[in-house]
């Protein structure tokens, strides 16, 4: 028990460090720049926009334009975050991801088609969920063994992802080429022109999950210790397994509804979160902290950083996620070396 003390006090204490940047960054977010509201205004400024009373440049940036937009980034991230650190877990692989199986690309399929069908927010995220658990449930058929053995899945999962991408690109270029800019900025990952349906969308999601993720933590820390170790404490692994993969398609089809397909945050952000922690087990709470605020930042680059002006956040953080498993990698090279 004392052996374990260090190490709560530390999650708590990165907990504490992760949520203080990202108020930081949401208040950069909100305060810089020509349409920036200085800090001390913004409480003010939001009290009058959930009164209806707000006017002039507190309606437009706080209500209509950085607001909404700040509290999507974060409810994606944090749902990314999240759901990659339960895929980790499953997987055993601390460099999976979600995407490794498919499910951002099939998430992303089902909101382009059915959002052409049916343009609405709840159509684009019905079709986001249902096409996520479509790509689950392909690699699932495919590796012959369910979701049990991780190396199949990934397996799999490179080929429903690349199935999913080519009917998205269908979709894109034959179906609606009218469509075409819109649909393929929303495909690279987009925080743009976000609402206040979008907000609720994703931080409806989020609650829904909150009660489940929490109670699935400890379990799913126990069967990365091996189903033998699992079994001998009374976790049964494959149902955990299940419920892990169905929370996880669920955060990730939300996040894409909202956001599309936003590449890498998924697998940075609960590695990132081990690593500062130093934790052998899922970090689900604190994986989604990071992930909101990797989410954040690129967002606030993309507004302020005239090199990124105007470029969708998502390929900011492809670009940042793949240098960062670049060097993953060169690490793991040299170490077996």
């Amino acid at each position: 028990m004392s052996a374990l003390r260090p190490a709560r006090r530390r999650a708590s204490l990165l907990g504490v460090v992760l949520l203080a940047l990202v108020v930081a960054t949401a208040l950069a977010t909100l305060s810089m720049g020509n349409l920036g509201v200085a800090p001390a205004d913004l409480p003010r400024g939001f009290a009058e926009v959930i009164s209806g009373e707000a006017k002039g440049k507190a309606n437009f940036v706080l209500g209509h334009l950085r607001g909404p937009r700040l509290v999507v980034a974060l409810g994606a991230g944090a749902a990314l975050g999240a759901s990659g650190a339960l895929f980790q877990a499953v997987t055993r692989n601390p460099l999976g991801s979600p995407d490794v199986i498919g499910v951002s690309a099939g998430a992303g399929a089902g909101a382009a088609f059915v959002g052409l069908l049916l343009p609405s927010a709840t159509s684009v995220v019905l079709g986001s969920v249902a096409g996520a658990a479509l790509a689950v449930g392909l690699v699932a058929v495919s590796t012959g063994t369910g979701l049990a053995n991780p190396m199949r899945m990934i397996l799999a999962g490179i080929g429903v992802s690349a199935m999913a991408y080519a009917f998205t690109q269908y979709v894109v270029y034959v179906v609606a080429r009218d469509k075409a800019s819109v649909l393929a900025a929303y495909l690279n990952g987009s925080l743009n022109a976000r609402g206040w349906d979008h907000a609720a969308t994703i931080w409806i999601m989020l609650a829904i999950v909150a009660i489940p993720l929490a109670l699935l933590s400890i379990p799913l820390g126990l069967t990365e210790m091996g189903d033998e170790v699992a079994a001998s404490l009374g976790v049964h692994s494959g149902s955990v397994r299940r419920w892990a993969v169905l929370l996880s398609v669920l955060l990730a089809g939300g996040a894409v509804a909202v956001a599309g397909p936003i590449a890498f945050v998924a697998l940075t952000a609960p590695h990132v979160t081990r690593r500062l922690a130093r934790s052998a087990r899922p970090l689900l709470g604190l994986s989604a902290v990071t992930g909101a605020l990797l989410l954040a930042l690129a967002d606030l680059a993309t507004q302020q950083v005239p090199l990124f002006d105007g470029l969708p956040v998502g390929i900011l953080t492809l670009a940042i996620g793949g240098v960062y498993l670049g060097v993953l990698l060169v690490g793991e090279w040299k170490k077996a070396t």
